[in-house]
């Protein structure tokens, strides 16, 4: 997602926020909810993102999307949510029901629809959200009025879904992450926790179905790809050696980012500015949204 964002901020009228009011839903404490905001803003920079060059904000620093928030939730049906896919896997994985977590697609339509966004980037799994964010952008257009741009989703299909250490969608939800900003000892021990099948090394193997192949793919070359491709379908992919290539790329790939990171975090002052910043942007957008919908529902009087 932060790939997509970036590569687009010289080409586009772009929108990026950190979603900490999504992330209520499974974070209940406030010392890691507040630490990991600013974490989320120097990754973002750290990899590269411009804030002069797009808005940049944190969620809940524009209340709007709150309020619009509501007003969607009145005219969703709740077969909808229910129909959703994300929130009966995270319950089925022990993640507690509640509101928040059911509702989740209403704020994320909101997030959309309250800057006529035309296209978002989302993964596979986040393809129903955006769905149910155009259904109800379609219901209010033909009951109000046109009102919001029915958004599109923006799909890259190498990097749809990114496998986790035990194979599932990489969330931080199920715990199965590689954090990519960690010291080389516990990043090196995440890469090493990649779950492989006990496939002999000399046997060939399925690429296609193997969570390391998937993550190689991410980081190596084309020729080294092609050599390692080689090894699983003829025999000789040593899962072990493998893990170290992967753990090898991911501290090259992100050296420059990983040094910034630390610089940034170094200067929280700086962060909290350019988040502001960002967010007295979001908002004016915002309002010119939310006041035309006020008008439309007839919260004017």
């Amino acid at each position: 997602m932060m790939k997509t964002m970036i590569a687009n901020m010289e080409t586009s009228d772009l929108f990026v926020f950190i979603v900490d009011l999504h992330a209520l839903t499974s974070v209940q404490d406030r010392k890691k909810l507040s630490a990991g905001t600013l974490e989320a803003a120097a990754d973002f920079l750290a990899l590269g993102l411009d804030p002069e060059k797009c808005t940049f904000w944190v969620q809940s620093d524009v209340p709007e999307v709150c309020e619009l928030s509501w007003i969607l939730s009145n005219m969703t049906p709740m077969g909808l949510l229910e129909r959703c896919h994300s929130y009966k896997d995270k319950v089925a994985k022990g993640i507690a029901a509640n509101h928040g977590l059911f509702a989740y697609p209403v704020l994320m339509a909101a997030d959309i629809l309250l800057y006529q966004s035309e296209i978002v980037p989302v993964g596979k799994d986040q393809k129903q959200h955006l769905e149910v964010a155009r259904d109800i952008a379609i219901k209010f257009n033909n009951i109000y009025g046109e009102t919001f741009v029915v958004p599109e989703p923006a799909i890259g299909e190498s990097t749809a879904i990114i496998p986790g250490l035990d194979g599932q969608k990489m969330s931080k939800s199920y715990d199965n992450t590689i954090p990519i900003f960690l010291d080389d000892k516990p990043l090196r021990k995440r890469v090493m926790a990649v779950q492989t099948d006990s496939t002999p090394v000399e046997d060939p193997k399925d690429p296609e179905t193997c969570n390391l192949y998937a993550l190689l793919k991410l980081f190596a070359s084309e020729e080294k790809m092609a050599e390692v491709h080689g090894l699983y379908v003829n025999g000789g992919a040593a899962y072990g050696y493998l893990k170290q290539d992967l753990f090898g790329l991911i501290q090259e790939y992100y050296a420059d980012a990983r040094s910034k990171k630390k610089e940034l975090l170094q200067n929280q002052d700086y962060l909290r500015e350019v988040l502001q910043k960002g967010a007295g942007k979001a908002r004016a957008r915002a309002a010119k949204t939310l006041d035309v919908v006020r008008d439309r529902v007839g919260l004017r009087y």
